[in-house]
C-alpha cells in the first residue's frame, strides 16, 4: 500500500518559525494526516540539540544560538544549505527508525552520485561524508511514531561559522557540493533531490 507525500518548498526562513510549526504539526496530526516533506534554507543561526550537555562555544554575536529537542549536538544553518525536515509517520509506514535512516542515507547518496561525488557513511557518525569530511547532518526526533526534524545538506554555503564550533561533535570538518562540482547550484540540487525523495515517499 503507497501512502501519499506533500512535499513544500519553504524557501529561506527563519528557524524558530518553522521548527514552531513543524512541532505543531506533529503533535496535532491524526491517522488520516498526509506525511510531509519540507524543503527550507535557514537564515544563519547555530543550533544545539539534546545530546549537546553544555554550551560554551564562543562564536559570533550576529549568529544567534538557538536549542533544539532534535537528536545531536552542535550544528549550523545557513543560506545555500538544503535543510529537509521529514514528517513521517513511521508505524503507519511501518518503518523502523534504523530503516527510515537508511533510506535517507540512500536518497542523498544517490544524489550525490548522480553528480559524481563519491560520499559514504560512517556507522559511528550519523551523516554522509566525502573525503573525511561531512557534507550532510541527521537530527530527528520521534513523537508517537512520528518523525521531524531531518538533514541538512551542504550544497553552497559559507562553511566558515563551522569553524567556530565542532560540528556534530565528531572533530570533523565540514564540506560542500561545490567543492567537487563547482559548475553545480542550489536549484539544480535541491530539484534532483526532491525528485528522489518523490521516487523514495510517493
Amino acid at each position: 500500500m503507497k501512502f501519499k507525500v506533500k512535499i513544500r518548498n519553504l524557501g529561506l526562513r527563519n528557524i524558530n518559525v518553522v521548527s514552531n510549526r513543524m512541532q505543531e504539526f506533529t503533535i496535532t496530526r491524526n491517522k488520516f494526516s498526509l506525511d510531509e516533506v519540507w524543503l527550507v534554507q535557514h537564515y544563519s543561526v547555530f543550533t544545539l540539540g539534546v545530546s549537546e550537555k553544555k554550551y560554551d562555544w564562543i562564536v559570533p554575536r550576529y549568529i544567534p544560538v538557538v536549542f533544539s529537542n532534535r537528536g545531536g549536538k552542535i550544528t549550523y544553518h545557513g543560506p545555500g544549505q538544503l535543510v529537509v525536515y521529514f514528517l513521517i509517520d513511521l508505524v503507519r509506514r511501518k518503518l523502523k527508525i534504523k530503516d527510515f535512516i537508511m533510506l535517507l542515507q540512500k536518497i542523498v547518496l544517490s544524489t550525490l552520485k548522480y553528480f559524481s561525488i563519491d560520499a559514504y557513511v560512517l556507522n559511528k557518525f550519523p551523516g554522509i561524508y566525502v573525503s573525511n569530511r561531512k557534507i550532510c547532518s541527521f537530527g530527528f526526533k520521534i513523537i508517537r511514531g512520528c518523525s521531524f526534524y531531518g538533514i541538512a545538506l551542504n550544497i553552497d554555503m559559507d562553511l566558515s561559522p563551522f569553524d567556530y564550533i565542532n560540528p556534530c561533535g565528531n572533530n570533523i570538518k565540514m564540506t560542500q557540493i561545490v567543492d567537487f562540482q563547482p559548475h553545480l547550484n542550489f536549484k539544480i540540487v535541491q530539484s534532483l533531490l526532491f525528485n528522489n525523495i518523490k521516487k523514495y515517499f510517493q
